[in-house]
């Protein structure tokens, strides 16, 4: 096949493809490998109480907000205040502690270890099958030279983006 032949074949396949997508036929296509029904139009995203043993007094709404922000993001849907949405994720965090990792020689720890743990009800009205309740946890070590209470917010966002994509890939990927 000459470059003349394999010009005229490709103009005519990106016709044919444009033809089908402006066609009106119904073809989903997601960026981001989500996989929303085509019927979903809500979710309803329940804040998350905070029932740690120890108490982050903002974890709760930057947690929620941030899960919002990556389905909002990520997805087509409607965020609702109300129950009844297409789908519902729901759940509380259940774990924020800071533990020693790294112990060095003299019996100190080099390095500390933040981890939160989230627990999470997803339903999906459309198919049961889809339906899961499980935690989720991710940590961050950080150096325990530094003043937790000046990077703490730092790591909570870092933690938050990791925990949001693995509830998003859960819910959405099917992983």
């Amino acid at each position: 096949m000459n470059c003349k032949q394999l010009y005229h074949n490709t103009l005519i396949f990106v016709w044919i493809v444009c033809i089908l997508l402006l066609s009106g036929c119904r073809l989903t296509v997601s960026l981001t490998g989500g996989n929303v029904d085509p019927r979903a139009k809500t979710v309803y995203i329940q804040t998350f109480r905070n029932n740690a043993v120890v108490v982050n007094p903002l974890l709760s709404q930057e947690f929620t907000n941030a899960l919002k922000d990556r389905i909002q993001g990520q997805t087509p849907l409607t965020i609702i205040n109300t129950e009844n949405g297409d789908y519902k994720l729901e759940g509380e965090i259940t774990g924020y502690t800071i533990n020693p990792v790294a112990i060095q020689g003299d019996e100190t720890a080099a390095m500390n270890r933040l981890t939160i743990t989230v627990s999470v009800r997803f339903t999906n009205t459309f198919d049961e099958t889809k339906n899961f309740e499980q935690s989720f946890s991710r940590y961050v070590d950080y150096s325990s030279t530094q003043n937790f209470t000046s990077i703490e917010s730092n790591l909570v966002n870092e933690i938050n983006d990791a925990l949001t994509e693995d509830i998003f890939n859960k819910a959405f990927v099917n992983w």
